[in-house]
């Protein structure tokens, strides 16, 4: 492994001291092969199930190993964290069992059903700010209590330990399979799992290929080891929350660019169908970070058929409310789902006809929106249509431009789109 000059990368040793220090917190997750997958892509597919931890996610494992090393004085004087997920139940946990106080800074959107969550596992060790709209406004408003009261910040990604807990993910894989693994899929937030596990594996398994997945609208690891320099995405999408960051740390980067095979990045929609899937087939839920590894499988098939895969599914706080958004991203991905404004002409059967003689039989209306226009010869609708195959969108259209009926296609204009969806 090419290692730069003072470039940080945990040890085998560093690991293995982090599996004794977060035994008692940390569960040894399950390391299962997929059926399904593994017929689907003619591969062996195993999961292994960081969304089965106490706090639902692997990063307990690095939260705890990071608290557990402070000194007795950086203990008394508490910790701070700033999160909207995941690595505030992790802090809040580690707070909990270590009986240190932390304070954590959530953005005041934050769902409640998250909050209750912290609430649940810090207790009274903890106290909860809610602070600014954006991640990036808690952590401000987190560096600024600490730079004040001088109080440890635990990052959720940038730091030794951090990386070293996670990184405890690969020791546990390499232990748990009785096979030579092929390819791991990993992924990539702010870098910390990716920048662990792969550093087990190149030094263990060297020949095993690890991959990075990112969300589509969040490549920052992706962009920063294509211009080799660590690089803050100007703006992101937010809905992959869990893996969704405008720069990815700066140890976790060092270590990326020289340890990773291949990054991926999975357009949301695609990652919202495999949400969908794991739930419907399987009785998986996952969070959109959690789908990620398995949703970036389609994109290798040709190259992992016969091979050994392993997805880490990396947790599992989905919040219900979000359902119907992610069934309507999974249905655009499948260009499955369309609107239009559909021109009505202002008379008695329009509509019936339009249902009639233009929809085809399994095409549903799911969306409709009418604006009269009295002084006007026809009447515009906002009409979402979900089709049965996606082959059937070009005769619907056709249909519709021979009978006068079409208007617009809106799906490919966003500017208009986001107010649907």
């Amino acid at each position: 492994m090419n290692q730069e000059k003072d470039t940080y990368f945990p040890t085998i040793d560093s690991v293995k001291a982090a599996v004794k220090t977060i035994q008692k917190v940390s569960a040894v997750t399950p390391l299962g092969r997929s059926l399904r997958y593994s017929k689907q892509f003619d591969a062996n597919i195993f999961l292994k199930r960081e969304d089965l931890q106490q706090v639902r996610s692997y990063k307990i494992r690095g939260a705890y190993n990071k608290i557990s090393s402070l000194t007795s004085a950086d203990s008394s004087n508490g910790v701070v964290c700033a999160s909207a997920g995941n690595h505030a139940q992790g802090v809040a946990l580690s707070c909990k069992l270590l009986k240190i106080k932390g304070t954590i800074y959530m953005p005041a959107p934050t769902p409640n059903q998250k909050v209750e969550q912290v609430k649940m596992f810090g207790e009274d060790f903890i106290e909860i700010k809610l602070e600014g709209d954006t991640f990036d406004d808690s952590y401000h408003a987190a560096m600024a209590e600490c730079n004040e009261l001088g109080k440890t910040f635990i990052h959720p990604f940038n730091d030794e330990k951090v990386i070293e807990g996670q990184a405890t993910i690969g020791l546990e894989i390499i232990d748990q399979s009785n096979v030579y693994i092929d390819y791991v899929f990993i992924a990539v937030g702010g870098g910390g799992l990716a920048a662990g596990l792969s550093t087990v594996f190149k030094e263990l398994s060297p020949n095993t290929k690890i991959i990075g997945v990112e969300p589509e609208g969040a490549p920052s690891m992706s962009q920063s080891i294509k211009k080799n320099k660590n690089t803050e995405l100007k703006f992101i999408e937010k809905f992959i929350d869990g893996a969704a960051v405008k720069r990815v740390g700066d140890l976790n980067f060092a270590i990326c660019k020289e340890n990773l095979d291949d990054m991926v990045t999975v357009p949301e929609g695609k990652v919202c169908e495999t949400i969908l899937e794991l739930y419907n087939k399987d009785a998986i839920v996952v969070e959109p970070a959690g789908a990620l590894s398995i949703s970036a499988l389609d994109f290798y098939t040709e190259k992992i058929k016969g091979k050994n895969v392993v997805c880490v599914v990396s947790g599992s706080n989905n919040d219900i409310t979000r359902t119907p958004e992610i069934k309507e991203r999974a249905l655009l991905y499948a260009n499955l789902k369309h609107y239009f404004i559909i021109n009505f002409p202002q008379r008695a059967g329009a509509l019936k006809e339009f249902v009639v003689d233009i929809l085809g039989e399994n095409d549903d209306i799911t969306y409709f929106q009418y604006a009269k226009k009295t002084n006007r010869e026809n009447g515009s609708a906002v009409v979402g249509v979900q089709l049965k195959d996606a082959l059937d969108l070009e005769p619907l259209i056709t249909k519709m431009k021979q009978n006068n009926f079409y208007g617009d296609y809106l799906n490919d204009k966003p500017d208009l789109f986001q107010f649907l969806v």
